[in-house]
């Protein structure tokens, strides 16, 4: 082990310490908030030392060992222990270099998806819907829980905009790296001449406040607007205007929902998705500040990085942020996105454990 990583442990240790102390403190005990967090962070702490100690552990066995080889009556049983401490060294390694690897703090949280028609008209607003589709069919997968937001049909039933939220276990870890530009290169059904077309959509992917961490808006820097939903809903769309759209002044995002009959609950559900909007708008401009001094495998997530090819008449789907390239198309758009979100979260380590090893 480096010994950059070794004194990084030692000084975990030394906060585990430091822990052990403040939460026995009546003080902290009587702060509710403050004590889960400093809970939650003794809890982390406390595997990784364990993790730690048990490596230094095995390290002490391997020396042990190696100092019995040269005796002939032991020299078998000590390289059997060898072999063992060796392997188990190899595997607490990794379990360590895991753990130092930042966080994201919002992995653990359930996301709203927004699926952009862009580029190519028509077939942009149909390929956005397969993308919806592709990610509907990946939740359910995983046993998640989807709703839509809002959506905007175009004339052909395709999307020209879509907003989910999905609820369900590391929701966010899953799917962050889906932002941004999606293209795909297909002979569109209103193509006479068999012609292929590219086309675009962008995919945004925020992860959903909580109520504690939300942003605090303020009254008079929104602007409310109620309407008359449009598109299919019999009569009622007529005469109610239960539809709301919200305009957050200052940065001028727009969320609006006209799903529900209650005119009530589309203001909660645009509230919601505005609310992620704007803390997505800082995470985003955090992001670009970082990318500029040191550029990323995965990039920063903005949307206007072209970010995926799906080939139909190849049948590929191409992620060139790692120049992954899948011939399983069809696959990949039925919800089959494991191996590729398996890949970045793997680049994206590998980024992070270079610059920890760098002591970038």
């Amino acid at each position: 082990m480096k010994e950059s990583l070794r004194q990084q442990f030692h000084r975990l240790e030394l906060r585990l310490g430091e822990l052990d102390a403040t939460l026995s403190d009546p003080a902290v005990a009587g702060d509710m908030k403050r004590y889960r967090g400093l809970s939650r962070e003794h809890a982390q702490v406390q595997g990784v030392v364990a993790t730690f100690r048990s490596y230094e552990q095995r390290e002490r066995d391997l020396a042990s060992a190696q100092e019995l080889l040269d005796d002939d009556e032991m020299a078998a049983m000590a390289g059997e222990e060898v072999a063992a401490a060796q392997e188990d060294l190899n595997r607490l390694h990794a379990e360590l270099q895991a753990a130092l690897l930042p966080r994201d703090p919002d992995d653990a949280r359930n996301a709203f998806v927004e699926v952009r028609a862009g580029t190519g008209g028509d077939e942009s607003a149909l390929f956005a819907a397969d993308l919806v589709r592709m990610y509907v069919r990946f939740a359910e997968r995983l046993g998640w829980r989807v709703e839509v937001m809002s959506e905007s049909l175009s004339d052909l039933g395709g999307y020209r905009e879509c907003v989910l939220r999905v609820e369900g276990d590391e929701v966010y870890a899953q799917l962050k790296f889906e932002s941004g530009g999606h293209r795909v290169q297909r002979v569109p059904t209103t193509e006479t001449q068999g012609r292929i077309h590219t086309s675009a959509c962008t995919v945004a992917v925020m992860a959903e406040p909580d109520e504690a961490d939300e942003v605090t808006l303020n009254p008079s820097e929104l602007r409310i607007d109620t309407f008359r939903a449009s598109g299919a809903g019999g009569q009622h769309v007529n005469k109610t205007d239960s539809a709301i759209r919200i305009t957050h002044l200052p940065t001028g995002i727009v969320a609006e929902c006209q799903d529900d009959r209650s005119q009530h609950r589309n203001k909660a559900k645009a509230m919601a998705v505005l609310t992620a909007r704007i803390k997505e708008k800082d995470r985003s401009e955090r992001a670009a500040k970082e990318a500029a001094t040191r550029k990323g495998l995965i990039g920063s997530g903005d949307r206007s990085d072209r970010i995926r090819t799906y080939n139909f008449p190849q049948g590929r789907m191409t992620d060139h942020r790692i120049n992954l390239t899948l011939y399983r198309l069809q696959a990949v758009l039925d919800g089959d996105l494991d191996e590729v979100i398996g890949a970045l979260k793997a680049a994206r380590a590998a980024q992070q454990l270079a610059a920890l090893e760098s002591g970038a």
